[in-house]
């Protein structure tokens, strides 16, 4: 697989609860995470570029992926099999304008809605496994 982009998980916490941000695709209108093709530099650049660009967002980006997924995008006529890295995005903050407004549909979800949604199963079982990881970490800092 020679392709490869890199995605958002854009997400944030609301009582305890992990919250995602999904953003509709501009040509199937099918729900996924903002995601896009390498830029110069590291790949959290691009993550942090894309999701401003898709979604308006800001946040920090967490300097490791929490896994990847298969995804098939059309380039003109041919189809590209690529390799998508997915990394956190602590939202803190959306623009009132950003590049693609108007073209995409956004939406905050509970993590658990959020997974049943996107089209990708690989993309849903990472949702599901980040936030089950984020939920312990929550329980282990109460218990304290």
């Amino acid at each position: 697989m020679a392709d490869r982009q890199f995605a958002a998980l854009p997400f944030r916490m609301r009582n305890a609860e992990l919250d995602v941000l999904l953003i509709t695709t501009r040509r199937k209108r099918r729900w996924s995470v903002p995601k896009g093709w390498p830029i110069a530099g590291k790949p959290q650049r691009t993550v942090a570029n894309e999701a401003y660009e898709e979604a308006g967002l800001t946040g920090n980006v967490s300097s490791r992926p929490i896994g990847r997924y298969k995804h098939r995008k059309r380039k003109g006529r041919r189809k590209i099999a690529c390799q998508v890295n997915v990394f956190p995005l602590r939202v803190r903050g959306q623009e009132k304008r950003w590049p693609e407004r108007g073209q995409r549909e956004a939406i905050w979800l509970p993590a658990h809605k959020a997974a049943k949604l996107v089209h990708k199963p690989q993309l849903a079982r990472l949702i599901q496994r980040f936030a089950r990881r984020k939920r312990k970490k929550i329980r282990r800092q109460q218990r304290r």
